[in-house]
């Protein structure tokens, strides 16, 4: 076939920088409305005040940096960002942990690097990364998925008085219940993986809901690959590794691993693969090198949860992939066609020159 054949019913892939973070936010809203469903309006407070601080930030640093700022702010990516990070943090956090991150993501990765588009490293996951190496109390503190609407459900007024800071350590830590990843890594060693589950050791439904909220993802992602906003290579290669590492290792020591389904649905394995991986600007460029990128990102994750000292590794694994994405684009360039090799050293866009 011809690269000059193109198929007029697929749909086309978004032509501006808006367009893409617009598609984005859209491809949210199932995560954030299974994740509020399940862990209630502490999730809608993170992402209104990430929000507000985002385009304050935002605003503040195009005037330093002498940039148009109405222009720039429409072009919704300090939105994204504070979608993406205010969906990582704990339902409910304080406005203080949220700033925080916030700072990190929109002052040091994104604008001290020069802004969209010379970020090195994913901005949500700078801020994510440091506030949980620095505040791993607060950062540890996942509220039981005690539904939005239901009899146990903390009102609305309980999630703004979390989000003003006025909720003590204590009574937030009263009404957590462990992640899935987080207990299980937990487990007494000399527990079995059959008597720990056996066990019930999570809130009634939380391995359910947090399923659940993993599919929501998944079909926000889906819209993403149809809508050609991102490429499949990024998601497939990070899913596909950690799956086979997962099962490699559940088969070897089923009585002490968990099962591949157990890491691809208990987390944010589905979230990162999706919304954090492609970022366009800190991954991997050419084809190749984001099948590249996306394995080591996966192979990083299962490297990471057994062994390292924080039960997820989606976002430690994303960064340290971030790290090597020129590397990787270097040695993964196509030939461009009327050369007889590869240019070395040059990030192209592989998919403008296949168009």
């Amino acid at each position: 076939m011809s690269l000059m054949h193109t198929d007029q019913t697929a749909p086309r892939r978004p032509a501006s920088t808006t367009a893409v973070m617009g598609w984005l936010l859209v491809a949210t809203l199932p995560g954030i409305a299974a994740l509020t469903w399940h862990f209630g309006w502490g999730v809608l407070t993170n992402l209104g005040f990430a929000a507000a601080a985002a385009i304050g930030l935002e605003a503040t640093m195009l005037r330093l940096r002498h940039r148009p700022v109405a222009a720039t702010l429409g072009d919704n990516s300090a939105l994204v960002t504070a979608v993406l990070l205010g969906a990582a943090l704990p339902p409910g956090s304080a406005w203080w942990l949220i700033l925080i991150g916030m700072v990190a993501a929109i002052v040091v990765a994104k604008h001290l690097y020069g802004g969209l588009g010379h970020n090195l490293f994913n901005p949500a996951m700078v801020g994510y990364a440091l506030l949980l190496v620095s505040f791993p109390g607060p950062m540890s503190l996942w509220p039981s998925p005690d539904g939005l609407l239901s009899p146990e459900a903390r009102p609305l007024g309980e999630a703004l008085h979390q989000l003003a800071g006025l909720t003590s350590l204590e009574t937030r830590d009263a009404l957590s219940g462990a992640t899935p990843l987080d207990a299980f890594k937990h487990k007494p060693e000399a527990l079995m993986a059959s008597e720990f589950w056996a066990d019930s050791p999570l809130p009634d439904g939380a391995l359910a809901a947090w399923q659940q909220v993993a599919l929501a993802w998944l079909a926000g992602g889906a819209l993403l690959v149809y809508k050609r906003v991102i490429g499949w290579q990024i998601p497939v290669a990070m899913l596909g590794t950690l799956t086979l590492v997962a099962t490699l290792l559940y088969a070897g020591n089923p009585s002490h691993q968990g099962s591949p389904l157990f890491h691809l649905l208990g987390g944010a394995a589905i979230f990162g693969a999706f919304f954090i991986a492609t970022d366009p600007v800190s991954a991997a460029t050419s084809r190749r090198g984001k099948l590249i990128y996306g394995a080591g990102i996966g192979a990083l994750v299962m490297v990471i949860r057994p062994a390292g000292a924080y039960p997820d590794a989606v976002a430690f694994a994303v960064l340290l992939m971030n790290f090597a994405a020129p590397f990787i684009d270097y040695y993964s360039e196509p030939r461009v066609y009327g050369h007889p090799t590869a240019t070395r050293g040059i990030r192209v866009d592989v998919d403008k020159e296949a168009r």
